[in-house]
């Protein structure tokens, strides 16, 4: 089943995320649906997808959008893996070159990642990549194994970059928060997931305040 009524994104800095397909580049391990409708996206993934928003962000930004697990029975429809890289970069500052798919092709990346519901909905992770294969750190604090998704209920999730402070907030309460002494203030923001069906709608960047 396909969901073309998704709502439009709100736009507030200069070149930030719409859902126009071509301001967004995909990157699947395997053949996946990846739909723009009114604003919206769906993605229906068997295996691992990555879709970047093509603008680079600097400075101090708000990331939020609404996500919701599609459940009505299809081959993909596990509710998982809610995920999403920003501040992402190369580890000479460059652009992210494209990339696989694969979950471990992330790794040479520098970059803030969260996962929530991963591993089949048990864990939620907030991560600080180095850009280092096989390395992805993660603190104690940043490992949490109560924050599961419920199918066909949307979510609001907001991502931050300001400075120092890295923060994740779901539904308007705080998730995790980083104090990063080294922060990435720019790069690439992209949505994530592994075997799984989702819908976005409300994606909108801005300058935090």
């Amino acid at each position: 089943m396909r969901f073309p009524f998704l709502l439009c994104a709100a736009c507030c800095l200069p070149g930030v995320a719409d859902a126009r397909p071509a301001d967004w580049r995909i990157e699947a391990e395997a053949p996946a649906h990846v739909a723009f409708s009114h604003g919206g996206i769906e993605i229906d993934t068997p295996l691992g997808l990555t879709l970047w928003y093509r603008r680079r962000l600097s400075g101090a930004v708000r990331i939020s959008f609404d996500a919701m697990p599609i459940a009505h029975g299809g081959p993909n429809d596990t509710v998982s893996d809610l995920n999403a890289f920003w501040m992402a970069r190369e580890k000479d500052g460059s652009d992210p070159a494209p990339r696989s798919g694969r979950f471990e092709d992330y790794d040479t990346l520098q970059t803030y990642y969260v996962g929530i519901g991963g591993n089949r909905n048990t864990t939620t992770r907030l991560r600080r990549y180095v850009a280092t294969p096989r390395v992805r750190p993660l603190l104690p604090e940043h490992d949490r194994g109560d924050a599961r998704l419920a199918p066909g209920r949307w979510t609001h999730i907001t991502l931050i970059a300001d400075g120092a402070t890295i923060a994740v907030e779901r539904d308007g309460s705080r998730l995790f928060t980083l104090t990063d002494p080294t922060p990435y203030t720019s790069g690439w923001f992209g949505l994530r997931t592994t075997w799984s069906h989702w819908a976005f709608r409300h994606i909108s960047i801005k300058a935090q305040r």
